[in-house]
């Protein structure tokens, strides 16, 4: 059982190697946007630099998701090496998780609003619905974490034990 535990945290070390790698790459993508939008010699109309600015903004905002959630496998499967079986654990890794979704939609629906606004305002709706989504996303998380409290009251050792474990990655 010992090498399948350990085959498990080499794959989960690979993927947040892979998340990192994506993030990496995405920035190096949205500093060649950036730089297409802000050059002077390109000879871009005041819109297009704007859109490629735009698409710096979602880039980054994806780059900052991928390493984010390479992290939080990296920390919670590899350097903690938890087993979800406790309320606690499976929580903090939703919330982590949650936390990059909700503020990635978040953001993805500005760009896009500002976008639509000067391109296709008759598809602004298609915009709002990523809001709606990011918005029904955080309800259901608040939902979740008020109801998992009580069972986290009923395991309070389970609790100190996984902020016991954050002086591995802190």
């Amino acid at each position: 059982m010992k090498v399948v535990q350990l085959l498990f945290r080499l794959i989960y070390a690979i993927v947040a190697l892979l998340f990192l790698c994506c993030g990496m790459s995405l920035i190096v993508v949205a500093t060649l946007e950036l730089w297409h939008g802000i050059n002077p010699a390109s000879g871009l109309a005041s819109l297009e630099r704007f859109d490629s600015i735009l698409e710096c903004v979602a880039l980054l905002t994806i780059a900052v998701a991928s390493l984010e959630l390479g992290q939080t496998v990296l920390e919670e499967e590899v350097v903690r090496n938890a087993q979800m079986s406790a309320p606690t654990r499976i929580r903090r890794f939703l919330s982590r998780f949650l936390v990059v979704v909700v503020v990635s939609l978040a953001i993805e629906c500005l760009v896009a609003v500002f976008q639509l606004s000067h391109r296709d305002p008759s598809q602004l709706p298609a915009a709002a619905y990523i809001g709606v989504a990011a918005g029904v996303i955080l309800a259901a998380w608040g939902v979740f974490v008020r109801l998992n409290r009580s069972v986290e009251e009923l395991e309070p050792e389970a609790l100190r034990e996984a902020k016991a474990e954050d002086h591995k990655v802190g």
